[in-house]
């Protein structure tokens, strides 16, 4: 009995041995491969169409220039019938800002709250009307979502990273500049890329309603536009090979920088970005109360303490732009 065992095993065994050597049947269903592109983060436009950012012809202004402080009224003590005191009735300040630049609006992974140089101004605005620095609702946009957030009166304010204008102008009224930033680009570390001139024809990546697009586009080499929804796909595309460069603000950039040490600065500054406080347009009161807020912030220390916080590590010096006003 154990022979007769011995020798079906036997036989099983020289049968598995024949089928492994046979030659393997077709394979059912292949797929067909047509490109081997890494997938692109969605909503990617490239070349998209120019927009000024208004929609009727745009006067000529001095776009740094805002209104005037009032006097600043103690905090929970908004004036009647003014903005600030339906802000401080509803209980929140409603503010427009970003998740996705790292120093200037982000969410911090261990803690999951909103961070960064530009958060740091929301929060003020928040304690001079409420006392309370943390009474923020925030609304988390894109940078093409700035304007008509603003114009349908979904947020109060919008603090991200926001270059004031003429043609903005048109639609919403900004702060008193609170920093000057510059465009710049970033390349991969091993790329010979050292400037916006030898990027003619080559994908670059700006975000969409960003000044940065109009820049690239006025270039004396035009790269080939690509727009994204955030600055964080730009990052993306430029690890995985799928633009040239990224080129936008340098304090933007110094973020990715800091996150990436595969990626490098490059070039000079080839513009000047005053970042200015996005308000409605109809909201004058909230303008000149946000000015009395960022002045306060400057000759106080809280401005300098932010920026040493978030933006020294970009290699600059602390200096608070110097404020200028229409009337």
């Amino acid at each position: 009995m154990r022979r007769a065992l011995t020798l079906t095993a036997a036989l099983v065994g020289a049968a598995l041995l024949t089928a492994s050597c046979a030659s393997p049947g077709k394979p059912v269903d292949l797929a067909t491969v047509t490109t081997v592109d890494r997938p692109q983060p969605a909503g990617v436009e490239v070349n998209p169409p120019t927009t000024s950012g208004a929609a009727t012809q745009v006067p000529p202004c001095d776009p740094a220039a805002s209104l005037r402080p009032g006097p600043q009224p103690p905090a929970g003590s908004m004036p009647q019938g003014s903005t600030m005191r339906a802000i401080q009735d509803r209980g929140r300040l409603i503010a427009g800002v970003d998740q996705n630049t790292f120093l200037f609006g982000f969410r911090n992974p261990t803690s999951n709250a909103l961070e960064g140089f530009d958060i740091d101004r929301v929060r003020d605005v928040a304690a001079a009307i409420f006392g309370d620095p943390n009474r923020v609702q925030y609304k988390v946009i894109t940078s093409a979502e700035r304007i008509d957030a603003l114009k349908r009166n979904e947020v109060d304010i919008v603090v991200r990273t926001m270059t004031a204008t003429c043609a903005r102008w048109v639609d919403i009224n900004f702060s008193a500049i609170y920093y000057v930033a510059g465009q710049r680009l970033v390349v991969d570390r091993s790329s010979p890329i050292t400037g916006i001139d030898q990027l003619g024809g080559k994908r670059v990546c700006a975000a969409k309603g960003s000044t940065s697009l109009n820049k690239l586009r006025e270039s004396p080499a035009p790269p080939e536009a690509v727009a994204v929804d955030n600055w964080s796909d730009c990052l993306l595309m430029l690890q995985q090979g799928q633009v040239a460069a990224v080129s936008t603000d340098d304090t933007i950039l110094a973020g990715m920088v800091a996150q990436d040490p595969n990626i490098k600065l490059v070039g000079p500054k080839f513009t000047e970005e005053p970042y200015g406080i996005g308000i409605p347009k109809q909201n004058e009161d909230m303008v000149r109360f946000v000015n009395g807020v960022l002045e306060k912030s400057v000759t106080g220390g809280s401005w300098t303490a932010s920026y040493n916080r978030w933006l020294a590590k970009a290699g600059e010096q602390a200096a608070p732009p110097v404020a200028k006003y229409r009337d």
